[in-house]
């Protein structure tokens, strides 16, 4: 194969580091035993990639090359820093019997990658530290990618990735898949990054857009992995969820970007293949009996995905869905929910006097959609005044651009 122009090279290696990334920092880490000396020697790999194959043109097999030059400079830069001692010496005589065999089997690395992402994940770790690690060692995004999508300074996630590689390397934590008693526990941990970083692109907490499209996508695809090595009920569930979600995503937004909400959406717009594939994911966990709260909330989602409108959704068995997820996850969103969906199965006044009681409580004190639900109610009700009331409550608590043009122009239609 001839040597490539730069230019081309150049998108290669982009490329290949968006693929491979978190396979060869994943085996690197086993090799190296420190997330920091990997991190680094990755890098120059990739660098030295661009030098070398300009004129040697790139290798069959590019993931091998990476990770045998990694490992030679990960040997160098502990030359560089300290006289090999005999800990040392056996550090570098484990990675050079260990590093060939290690590049060349992909379920070796599928295994790096699961360890990977269960460090990364680790409980003892700051929860905003979770997600800023995972998204920069699993995912492969850039500091700079990071901060954009969660709208704060690369300094700051830059923060956030040092504090939970001190942790990682203070505690210390293990750079293994839990046993099997310990595993049900920590796979919820994996969940809740992974949920949360969807979440953050499927409704972003802040800015002028409702959705980001890189998180969701990010997210998708680290269900998609987490999946195929670890495919519990659970993990299906959740990638079933997301990939529903996800269908809505062209109908969420106007051209111009106003909030369009689920009842007025051209379902046209929806995508059948992400839907296909979630129904197909959710019946699949379904059969299991193991299942807990994703799968559920993907049962919902299956349902509204399915229907042809809003008057033709099976607004019982979304009740009776919700009836399960409530019993299992007794928190207030779902409760608030359940109630929304109870007002479209029996009418505003059932719905709103549900609301009242999830509010009661006080959880949901400072939770915009909670006041813009009961804004509704009353909207749909007649009930001018109190609904004027309750959307001003709303406009007040949410710092999306989006929702805020909604709920204003939801409050002048009712002058």
């Amino acid at each position: 194969m001839p040597p490539p122009v730069p230019e081309q090279l150049s998108r290669t290696i982009e490329t290949l580091y968006r693929s491979e990334s978190g396979r060869v920092l994943a085996t690197l880490v086993r090799l190296l035993g420190d997330l920091d000396l990997a991190e680094e020697s990755m890098h120059e790999a990739f660098a030295a990639a661009l030098e070398s194959w300009t004129l040697a043109g790139i290798p069959d097999k590019p993931r091998p090359w990476l990770i045998s030059t990694a490992r030679f400079k990960a040997i160098d830069a502990m030359r560089r820093r300290a006289r090999f001692d005999g800990a040392q010496r056996d550090l570098e005589l484990y990675i050079e019997s260990h590093a060939g065999k290690a590049s060349e089997e992909d379920e070796e690395i599928g295994d790096d990658r699961l360890r990977l992402i269960f460090t990364c994940c680790h409980p003892a770790l700051a929860p905003e530290g979770q997600v800023a690690l995972t998204l920069r060692e699993v995912c492969g995004l850039t500091t700079e990618e990071i901060a954009r999508a969660f709208l704060v300074t690369p300094a700051t996630l830059a923060q956030r990735i040092v504090r939970a590689k001190a942790k990682i390397r203070e505690t210390p934590i293990p750079y293994e898949v839990p046993t099997p008693q310990e595993l049900p526990e920590r796979l919820d941990a994996v969940l809740q990054v992974i949920y949360l970083v969807f979440n953050e692109g499927y409704s972003a907490a802040v800015g002028a857009e409702v959705t980001r499209a890189e998180l969701t996508g990010e997210a998708i695809r680290l269900g998609r992995l987490l999946t195929e090595l670890q495919p519990e009920p659970e993990v299906i569930g959740l990638l079933s969820l997301m990939l529903l979600q996800e269908s809505r995503r062209a109908a969420r937004t106007s051209p111009t970007g106003e909030l369009i909400l689920l009842e007025n959406q051209d379902r046209s717009l929806w995508n059948r293949e992400q839907i296909a594939e979630g129904v197909a994911l959710v019946e699949k966990a379904l059969k299991s009996r193991r299942f807990g709260s994703y799968t559920l909330q993907a049962a919902i989602a299956a349902v509204h995905a399915e229907a042809e409108s809003v008057a033709a959704t099976d607004w019982r068995q979304i009740v009776a869905l919700y009836n399960q997820l409530v019993r299992i996850q007794p928190s207030p969103v779902v409760q608030l929910n359940r109630a929304v969906a109870i007002a479209m199965r029996d009418g505003p006044e059932a719905g709103l006097a549900h609301i009242d009681a999830v509010l009661a409580h006080g959880e949901l004190a400072n939770y915009y959609l909670a006041h813009s639900a009961r804004a509704d109610m009353y909207r749909r009700l007649g009930r001018t005044t109190e609904a004027r009331s309750s959307y001003e409550k709303a406009l007040a608590l949410t710092q999306q651009e989006p929702e805020r043009q909604f709920l204003r122009e939801r409050i002048r239609q009712l002058k």
